[in-house]
């Protein structure tokens, strides 16, 4: 179980340790050098300024907004949310400076996007400095499908047949494209413009590939941009979140209402549009470096490490395999499909509370009092509820001029080993023909 969550965190200022499959055209390392080394802004992913705040050993001071500042008063409770950051309270860095708290980019734009909230000063005194390791929620399909698998029993049986029906039914669906995208991890190189095109119609039946998708995609806007707004960020030690917010809502509507990846799924030509509508210059290379990027990614966060990339087939291949040789995939897939059943408001804490538990544990043992958000190190980090070497204190925050923040009334309150109520609207499952994809 410590494995499985060793291998859900990053440490970025670490050489790579995580096992991979075999025959990978390209390794974790190789990727690593290049994007720290190659892109304009990839000294930010071991230098950032969140990165330097943990490792100093020095009170960390957090951003969270809220829409419930009375209920808090209250009941003297924040409850943390699931998701990204598996159970904590969700924030964004802020730095003290004589003016008061500056926000991190991504805290500024939450509170110019969220006007009706209230923002919220945390500070944090860790006992020692604390290590920079962030959960990669694109890594914990394991943990999602071992999790599963010990509580199916609170399903019905019905239930769980058409949980498993609808698995292998995405799965059968897009095996051609995931059979094509882990060969091109294994070095073949399909055609960008088709590949992507795929990988649209692929969304569809596994929304996992969405998330993927979307998190390449922010990785390289984020890595590669040059506008102004981004070098001002970066001299402030901060990768520029702007530009993925302005992406994913210009790809789908209504993401500002609802931000749910499972429906993020340019094609090619639209994909093309979309970045160079972010930044044009960054528009001609995108589709090659999603191709590349995407299949290694797919291969690592799918495959168990014991296997082989350029072998593994999911064409007519059965659950119980499957389970197997991509326990990652099926964790995820299971994960999202699994949210939209009709009871899954009553059985929502009991498979979350269960992953959250063990987060905590991990955590404790590691020193992690402020988990981020380690897909790539961009400023999303929470408060870890139990932990039990560190203070924390709150306050409600007044915004000063530039945006500064200065900490108002402090709220009695804590951060509760409580989950958020989670809702998911009901799904309307798009319908597409399969397609041939040459292998």
């Amino acid at each position: 179980m410590c494995d499985e969550w060793e291998h859900a965190h990053t440490d970025y200022t670490m050489p790579v340790q995580r096992p991979a499959p075999a025959s990978l055209a390209e390794s974790e390392d190789d990727w690593r050098h290049y994007l720290e080394g190659d892109t304009p802004n990839g000294w930010l992913i071991r230098h950032s300024a969140m990165t330097e705040a943990l490792v100093s050993g020095r009170p960390l001071y957090l951003l969270h907004t809220t829409k419930d500042i009375d209920a808090i008063r209250v009941s003297r409770q924040l409850h943390v949310s699931t998701g990204c950051l598996v159970g904590a309270l969700y924030c964004s860095p802020l730095v003290d400076q004589r003016e008061g708290l500056r926000p991190h980019n991504l805290g500024a734009y939450l509170m110019r996007t969220k006007p009706s909230t209230t923002p919220m000063v945390f500070e944090v005194i860790p006992d020692a400095p604390i290590r920079p390791k962030g959960v990669d929620y694109l890594h914990l399909g394991a943990i999602h499908l071992r999790i599963y698998e010990r509580y199916r029993s609170f399903l019905a049986p019905a239930e769980n047949d058409r949980l498993d029906h609808a698995v292998l039914t995405g799965l059968r669906s897009a095996a051609r494209f995931l059979d094509v995208a882990l060969r091109n991890a294994a070095g073949r190189a399909t055609a960008a413009p088709e590949f992507i095109d795929r990988l649209s119609e692929a969304v569809i039946h596994v929304p996992f590939l969405g998330y993927l998708y979307f998190e390449v995609l922010s990785e390289y806007l984020m890595l590669h941009s040059v506008t102004p707004e981004t070098k001002t960020y970066a001299q402030a030690g901060e990768l520029n979140n702007w530009l993925y917010k302005r992406l994913a809502f210009a790809a789908v509507d209504g993401m500002d209402q609802l931000f749910d990846l499972a429906r993020f799924n340019p094609r090619y030509h639209r994909l093309v549009q979309l970045v160079a509508g972010v930044e044009p210059a960054l528009g001609p290379g995108v589709a090659e470096y999603v191709r590349r990027r995407l299949s290694h990614l797919f291969a690592r966060t799918a495959l168990h490490p014991s296997q082989d990339a350029a072998s593994v087939t999911f064409l007519d291949a059965d659950l119980s395999t499957l389970r197997t040789a991509a326990p990652g995939l099926i964790g995820q897939m299971v994960f999202r499909e699994i949210r939209y059943m009709p009871r899954y408001q009553q059985l929502y804490h009991c498979f979350e509370k269960a992953k959250a538990l063990e987060a905590w544990d991990y955590w404790n043992k590691q020193g992690i009092p402020t988990p981020f958000n380690g897909v790539i190190p961009k400023g999303e980090i929470g408060i870890h509820p139990v932990y039990p070497r560190a203070s924390v204190r709150v306050w409600t925050a007044q915004r000063g001029e530039r945006g500064y923040l200065h900490p108002a009334e402090e709220v009695q309150a804590a951060v509760s080993p409580h989950l958020a109520s989670w809702w998911a609207p009901p799904r309307q499952r798009e319908t597409s023909q399969p397609y041939a994809l040459d292998l």
